[in-house]
C-alpha cells in the first residue's frame, strides 16, 4: 500500500494498533446553583492542560530541539485563546451544559472550521484542536496522563498521531508509524523528522481495516510504500536494505576526524546549523568541523520577557568554549514570519514573512538589539565567534547594524570587558535585491553566508509551507542557481569568503554544483556532515567548475534535477 512519505527512513516490525481518541463526553443538564462550580471545573482544567504542555514543550526542547517544541507552545495558546474560552463558559452559563459537554462542542466547532478551509496547511491544525480538547477532557474526567509500555520493535499504526503523542514516543521501542490521515505538515510529520523515526501517512481510512495487532510490517519512508504481512521475498530484499544503511553507517564514520578535501587535495569548510546548545555535542559526533549558523531565537521563545545581556552571553560563551578554535557564526536575533513573541507587540500583519521581521525588528528596537551585540562581542573572547546579521536588503541595514556594532564595543571598552576586537561580521543572502547589490555590500562585511530556504521563497514568490505549490520551492531553479553563482562571485571579486547555511548546503545533488561555483563553507543539519565530507572527495574543483557551467546553461528546474542526478551516477 502506498501513502505519502513523511519522514525518511526504513523499519521492520510489528505492528501495535493505536486507538483513536475521540471527544466524548458524558453529557449532563446542570441548574442554576451548579454553574459556577461547573465554570470553575472548567477553568481548573485548562490551567493544567497548559501546566502539562509546557512541561512537554520542556521534553520535546530536550529531546528534538526547540523549534519543534514551538508546537505546545501554540497548544498552550488554543487552550488559552479567549474565543474558545468563551463559547465553553456561554455553553455552560447560557445552555446549562456540564463542563465536559461545552468543552467538547467547542472543540467541534472549531476543529470542523479547520477542516472545511482550503489550506492543508490550516486543515492539519484540526488535529491540534482535538489534541488539545482531549488533553482538557481527559483532567476533567480525572484521568492520568500515563504513556503505555510498548514491546521492543513496535510500529504504531493509528488514523492519526497527535503532536503530543509524537513526541513522547520511545525511540528505544519504537521503529517508525504509520498513520490513514495526515499530510507531511502535520506537526506529527514535522516532529517524526526530526526525531528521525520512518514515518509514512495519508493512507486512508480503509488502511486500518486491513491491519491487525502483531502484523509484521515494512515502513519504508522514503517511497511511502507499506507492506503488511510481506513473503521471505519482500523480507529479504528489504533486510538488505538495512543493511547496507548500516554499512553505510559504518562506512561514513571514518570522515568523523578528518578534514573534508577535494580529490586535488583542497580542503573545503564543513559546518553544522545548530538551534541550541544542546546541539553542538551531536554536531561534533557527526564530524562537523564548525558552526555556521547558530540560531539565537531559542533564548527568546518559550518565557515572559526578553532575555539579559548575561544569560545570552553565558549560552554564546558555552557555545564557543566548547568548539574551541572551531568557527562559530551567531545570527543576530531573526524573529517574525512564523517565529513570534508574545511578550513583544508586534502588529498583526498581511504578510509576516514580507514584514516587521528580523533586522528590520531589531534596527527598529536597539533596546532588544544592542543587549544581544555585546553578548556575542563577550563571548567571542572565548572562541573563534563570528557574528552575522539575517534578512539583509539594504546598504543602509548593514551601516545601521554596524554602526550599532561600533557603540558596543565602545561599551564594552569603557566597562573594560574584554572582546575580540578583530570579530568578522557577516550577512545572510536570502533576498534576491540583496544580490543585486552585493559588490556594495561586500564593502561592509568580511563574509557573506546564503540562505536558500528563504532565498527560494523569496526569488519564486512560494509559500514554502503551501504543499500545493511545494514544486517551486526548488533550489534546482535556474534562477536559483544564478542567485547563487552571482553571490559567490560577487563575494570573491571583493576578496570575501562566502558560505551557505540553507538546506541546498547538504543536498547531495547539488555538491558538485556548490563547489564549482566556489562555495567557500558549506553548513547544515548535523546528519547531513559525514556523507557532505565523502562526497566531496569525488571531485576536483575544476571538475565541479565544469558541472556548474553546464547547470546554469539548463532552462527548468527538472533539466537541472536530472542532469545533476546523472553527475551523481559518474562520480566516485
Amino acid at each position: 500500500m502506498r501513502g505519502i512519505a513523511a519522514s525518511p527512513g526504513i523499519a521492520i516490525g510489528k505492528s501495535i494498533l493505536k486507538e483513536e481518541k475521540v471527544l466524548q463526553a458524558d453529557e449532563r443538564e446542570i441548574n442554576s446553583n451548579e454553574v459556577e462550580g461547573e465554570l470553575e471545573r472548567l477553568r481548573e482544567a485548562l490551567e493544567k492542560a497548559v501546566k502539562e504542555l509546557r512541561e512537554i514543550q520542556e521534553e520535546t526542547k530536550q529531546k528534538v530541539g526547540p523549534e519543534e517544541a514551538e508546537i505546545f507552545s501554540a497548544h498552550q495558546m488554543l487552550v488559552q485563546d479567549p474565543e474558545m474560552t468563551q463559547v465553553m463558559e456561554e455553553g455552560i452559563k447560557n445552555e446549562k451544559k456540564n463542563a465536559e459537554k461545552a468543552l467538547v462542542d467547542a472543540v467541534e466547532q472549531y476543529a470542523s472550521l479547520m477542516a472545511g478551509l482550503e489550506d492543508e496547511y490550516m486543515q492539519a491544525r484540526e488535529a491540534d484542536i482535538r489534541d488539545v480538547g482531549n488533553r482538557v477532557l481527559r483532567i476533567l474526567k480525572g484521568e492520568s496522563d500515563q504513556q503505555e509500555n510498548l514491546p521492543d520493535d513496535s510500529i504504531i499504526i493509528a488514523r492519526d498521531l497527535t503532536p503530543s503523542d509524537t513526541a513522547r514516543l520511545d525511540k528505544d521501542r519504537v521503529l517508525a508509524f504509520v498513520t490513514a490521515d495526515g499530510s507531511r505538515t502535520s506537526h506529527s510529520a514535522i516532529m517524526a523528522r526530526s526525531l528521525g523515526i520512518p514515518a509514512v501517512v495519508g493512507l486512508g481510512r480503509e488502511f486500518l481495516e486491513e491491519v491487525e495487532d502483531g502484523m509484521q510490517v515494512i515502513v519504508d519512508g522514503n517511497s511511502g510504500e507499506i507492506y503488511l504481512d510481506p513473503d521471505e521475498e519482500k523480507l529479504s530484499e528489504y533486510r538488505d536494505k538495512l543493511e547496507a544503511y548500516r554499512k553505510e553507517k559504518e562506512r561514513l564514520a571514518q570522515f568523523k576526524d578528518v578534514k573534508a578535501v577535494t580529490r586535488d587535495g583542497e580542503e573545503v569548510e564543513v559546518v553544522g546549523n545548530i538551534g541550541n546548545t544542546g546541539d553542538v555535542e551531536p554536531l561534533l559526533e557527526q564530524g562537523g568541523e564548525g558552526i555556521g549558523l547558530f540560531r539565537t531565537e531559542f533564548l527568546y521563545m518559550d518565557r515572559d520577557d526578553l532575555p539579559g545581556e548575561e544569560e545570552q552571553f553565558e549560552a554564546y560563551r558555552e557555545v564557543a568554549e566548547a568548539m574551541g578554535d572551531y568557527p562559530v557564526i551567531i545570527r543576530t536575533l531573526d524573529i517574525g514570519g512564523d517565529k513570534d513573541l508574545p511578550y513583544l507587540e508586534q502588529p498583526e500583519e498581511m504578510n509576516p514573512f514580507l514584514g516587521y521581521r528580523a533586522i528590520r525588528l531589531c534596527l527598529d528596537q536597539p533596546e532588544i538589539f544592542k543587549p544581544q551585540l555585546k553578548a556575542i562581542l563577550r563571548a567571542s573572547h572565548y572562541g573563534n565567534v563570528k557574528l552575522m546579521y539575517p534578512m539583509i536588503a539594504t546598504l543602509e541595514e548593514v551601516r545601521e547594524a554596524n554602526k550599532l556594532l561600533e557603540e558596543a564595543k565602545k561599551e564594552l571598552e569603557q566597562e573594560d570587558i574584554p572582546f575580540d576586537r578583530e570579530m568578522e561580521k557577516g550577512i545572510m543572502i536570502e533576498v534576491p535585491g540583496a544580490v543585486m547589490i552585493a559588490e556594495d555590500l561586500s564593502d561592509e562585511v568580511d563574509f557573506f553566508s546564503i540562505g536558500t530556504n528563504d532565498l527560494i521563497q523569496y526569488a519564486m514568490a512560494v509559500d514554502r509551507g503551501n504543499e500545493r505549490i511545494a514544486y517551486l520551492h526548488s533550489p534546482y531553479h535556474p534562477a536559483v542557481l544564478k542567485l547563487i553563482e552571482e553571490t559567490i562571485a560577487a563575494g570573491h571579486r571583493n576578496d570575501i569568503w562566502v558560505g551557505m547555511c540553507g538546506e541546498a548546503a547538504g543536498d547531495e545533488l547539488l555538491l558538485p554544483f556548490l563547489l564549482g561555483a566556489g562555495l567557500d563553507e558549506f553548513s547544515m543539519s548535523a546528519g547531513s556532515v559525514l556523507r557532505i565530507k565523502e562526497l566531496l572527495g569525488f571531485w576536483t574543483r575544476e571538475e565541479a567548475r565544469e558541472v556548474t557551467e553546464a547547470a546554469l546553461k539548463l532552462k527548468t528546474a527538472r533539466e537541472v534535477q536530472e542532469f545533476l542526478e546523472e553527475k551523481k551516477k559518474t562520480a566516485r
